[in-house]
């Protein structure tokens, strides 16, 4: 699925021409802030957009960005009123999702879902490290439980040890699909991409939509091998600042999801 975010609509006309947009794109030069005010607002056709000095800003196939929960275009105009100098896209993780979700998940549903749902058949949770022990007896410990949860819906997956692939029955993967249509809106399936995306596992991000897990159980899930080496290795500065980007994308998506839930 493309991320198409950083082709916002900021309401600039200097900004409207597609080569120059793409100019500025490859120079990486970032738009600077034009607007006073981010608020959000009721939307002409219901829910509610972000407005920047009044005016509603758009995605580049022009829908207005919005979204039907009040609480969440806060969250978006919150974002926007938080950019200094310049936008920056790369700090507006809600901003990026809710513009995919308008652009690009509803003209290609069907495509989204069959990605996300591709997960299932190489799902992390499915993969065991043989040795150390103790790493083994750690994912058993925290994965099982999951795994547990999605046989229960009819999803019996099959473990392997290593990253050698193991094909999962088609059963399984049928279940994941009846699971994964529960969530259909383009809000949700473009979180639980992202969800699935950053944790690798699609039994993770439906048992976040689901609510079987918190968000924090759901992360460190996710984690789990990184931990064990990190408590036996040390930090690794790098990964640490990278993971720390990805929660912020990953909070983005559980924000959204909470939101479809209200």
């Amino acid at each position: 699925m493309r991320d198409i975010l950083s082709d916002l609509d900021l309401g600039d006309d200097k900004m409207s021409d597609p080569v120059q947009q793409a100019q500025v794109g490859l120079r990486k030069k970032l738009p600077k802030r034009f607007y006073t005010q981010a608020a959000a607002v009721p939307g002409a056709e219901g829910g509610f957009v972000v407005a920047l000095d009044g005016k509603s800003v758009r995605t580049p196939s022009r829908h207005e960005l919005g979204v039907p929960d009040q609480n969440l275009a806060e969250a978006l105009a919150a974002e926007w009123a938080a950019q200094e100098e310049t936008i920056d896209p790369a700090t507006m993780p809600l901003t990026r999702m809710v513009n995919t979700a308008l652009d690009g998940v509803s003209t290609a549903r069907e495509a989204v879902f069959e990605e996300i749902l591709r997960y299932g058949g190489s799902d992390l949770l499915c993969y065991r490290a043989g040795t150390p022990q103790a790493l083994s007896e750690r994912e058993a410990e925290i994965w099982d439980p999951y795994l547990d949860w999605a046989a229960n819906q009819g999803a019996r997956l099959v473990l392997a040890e290593g990253i050698v692939h193991v094909e999962q029955p088609a059963e399984a993967i049928r279940a994941l699909a009846v699971l994964l249509r529960r969530f259909s809106s383009d809000l949700q399936m473009t979180a639980l991409h992202a969800v699935t995306s950053l944790t690798g596992s699609l039994l993770l991000a439906l048992a976040l939509a689901e609510g079987y897990a918190t968000p924090a159980d759901i992360w460190d899930a996710a984690h789990v091998d990184e931990d064990y080496n990190v408590t036996h290795w040390g930090q690794d500065h790098e990964a640490a600042a990278r993971r720390a980007k990805r929660q912020v994308e990953f909070e983005a998506a559980v924000l959204i999801l909470e939101a479809c839930k209200a």
